[in-house]
Order: structure tokens, then sequence, then C-alpha cells
């Protein structure tokens, strides 16, 4: 059996989750023995396309031609992209009927969690849609206390410092209004953002967000996974306050990492990280103001190891199993 990676747009999305994922898959499946291309051009059985452009919606119709079997990945719902780009409200519902004609050339649909194969079913699609984590490479996002001290140099946080991080585009959705507002209210403490956005691709109150000029604020920009990994292990709580996600490679990476984890209370944690186990979670402001302080002042329990429990289950190589079934059976149809 020989998998198709379609990865034409792979880098039109590599900043994000979506590109993250792609990469991952790749990774995990080689080390799994599968045979994988990128190849259009040559022959395959299955074709895996994790993104909506017209492109690959053309590559999907040409792989049924040809009598192959074609996964559609869902790693995008209206809800996610909502409150994202400039006019992605205005345009949310046409953006829902092209990824249903998308994901419906699928002879299987994948998606990350039982929260977004819920919504999806709700669109009104038929096809059959299966559940599979994005995963986390627990070997490459662990806690290494080594890195702590160059990392904190570069962004010139003293030993001393309590700092808060979180990843992700510049997206109200992402919560990053809260972010810049809880680091205003709490100069006690520096918050460190990673992710980056174009101005010009962002409404107005949000470029206002990130050029604010708070001691205590640092937007650090887009960094490589490496770096990245320096972070998680350098910072002392990962605040990730998003409002919707389909799943969140990030909030994956930092419970891998063993920081500890506030998020949003939102429905799609609900059925595998548990507040006050394995994370925190918070509804607003004011919790969240409550809950940093509690996490950081060590008034409350660490929950670390728990959370890189939840983790493992998800890791890469465990996803990559779940895929190669779900490949083998498609073929076998």
């Amino acid at each position: 059996m020989k998998v198709l990676l379609y990865a034409k747009n792979q880098q039109v999305v590599s900043k994000s989750g979506v590109g993250r994922a792609m990469a991952m898959q790749k990774e995990a499946l080689l080390k799994n023995g599968v045979e994988v291309t990128e190849n259009p051009l040559e022959d395959y059985d299955v074709v895996h396309i994790n993104t909506i452009f017209p492109s690959d919606y053309l590559m999907a119709k040409k792989a049924k031609k040809k009598g192959k079997k074609v996964i559609y990945h869902a790693h995008s719902t209206k809800e996610d992209f909502e409150n994202s780009f400039i006019g992605s409200n205005l345009i949310a519902p046409f953006f829902k009927r092209w990824i249903m004609k998308c994901y419906q050339t699928g002879d299987l649909i994948l998606t990350p969690t039982n929260y977004s194969k819920k919504l999806l079913k709700g669109y009104g699609i038929t096809e059959p849609i299966e559940a599979i984590s994005n995963g986390v490479d627990t070997d490459l996002f662990y806690k290494n206390v080594l890195a702590r001290g160059d990392f904190r140099k570069k962004y010139g946080l003293k030993s001393t410092d309590k700092v808060v991080m979180a990843v992700g585009l510049y997206f109200e959705r992402k919560g990053i209004l809260d972010f810049v507002e809880l680091a205003e209210q709490m100069p006690e403490y520096k918050f460190i953002w990673f992710g980056y956005t174009p101005d010009i691709q962002i409404p107005a109150k949000v470029r206002r967000a990130v050029h604010a000029k708070l001691p205590n604020l640092i937007f650090a920009g887009y960094v490589p996974k490496e770096e990245l990994r320096c972070a998680y292990s350098s910072c002392d709580l990962f605040f990730f306050p998003s409002y919707e996600e389909t799943e969140g490679i990030v909030v994956l990476e930092a419970l891998s990492a063993e920081i500890p984890v506030l998020l949003r209370d939102i429905p799609v944690y609900e059925d595998w990280l548990q507040d006050g186990k394995d994370v925190y979670k918070g509804n607003n402001k004011e919790q969240f103001r409550r809950l940093i302080r509690d996490i950081l002042e060590k008034r409350v329990p660490v929950l670390a190891w728990n959370g890189r429990e939840r983790a493992v289950e998800r890791d890469v190589r465990k996803q990559a199993e779940k895929l190669n079934r779900y490949y083998e059976k498609l073929v076998k149809c």
C-alpha cells in the first residue's frame, strides 16, 4: 500500500497548526513503515488531503475518477474560522459551504476530536467521519531544564521572573485580547506570546493589542519548533485562552513538555482534559487572573505529570498506527 500525502499547499500553511499536523503525519507514517509519496504523478492507493484550497478539491476529484481512495482531513470548521482574519465573520457561511464541498469528496473524513466530529455531523455531512488526534511527538517535546538559562537570557528575562506564555496566530479567537489585558492587569508577571500574523490581515483592535507597549509583555513572533521547545521548558505557565479549537496542537505540545496548563473551558477539551486533574480551566478574565496567580504562586497542585500522560496517549506514533488501519480498511473496500 502506498499513500499520497498531497502537500502542494503545505508551505502556505506551514506556520499554522495544519502545517504542523501535515509534517507530523509524514514523519510518523514513515517511522511506522508506511510507503509515502508527495508526488501525485506517482502511483498510489490512498490520497490523504489536509488543506482546502481549490487545487486540493480538484486533486480529490481526480483521484476519485482514477478509482483511488480519498481521505480528507477536516482541520477547519466554520466555528474556528470566525473571529480570525479581517472579514472572516462575514464570509464564514460561504466558508462553511466550501469546506463541506471539499470534505464530502472523501471516502473517509478524519477530524482531530469528537467535538469537531460533532460539528461536522451537525452540518449535515453523511460521509463516514472518524476522530483522530493530530498527535504530538513526545520524544521531541519534553521538559528540558537545561534550556531555561539561555532562553531567558535571549528574551531579557531574569531567573526569578514568573513567565506566562501562549502560542498562536494573532486572532481574536485565540484569546489574544484577553492575554494582553491580563498582562496589563498583572505587572508582577511576564507575559510572552509566540506566533505572528501580518497587520494587514487582522482587525484594528487586534493590531492595537499586539502593538501595546507594556514593560511585561513580549511578542516574540514566529519561532521554529526547536525554540518553542525551549519556551515550554523555560516558562512557568502555558495560558491558552482560545475561544474555539478543533484540538489545539500547541496544547498537546505544552502538555507533553510538562508545563502547567491553563485553558478556557470550551467543549473541545471536555472528553479528554479534566479541570483540576490534567489542567486548570477558566471561563473569564476574573477566573483567569485568580488561577494565574494560584498556579504561579503554587497555591494549587501541580498537574504537569497528569498532563504529560494525556499527551502520551496522543503520541504521533499511536496516531500513525490508527491512520495505517484506516488506510488498510479503505483499500480493502
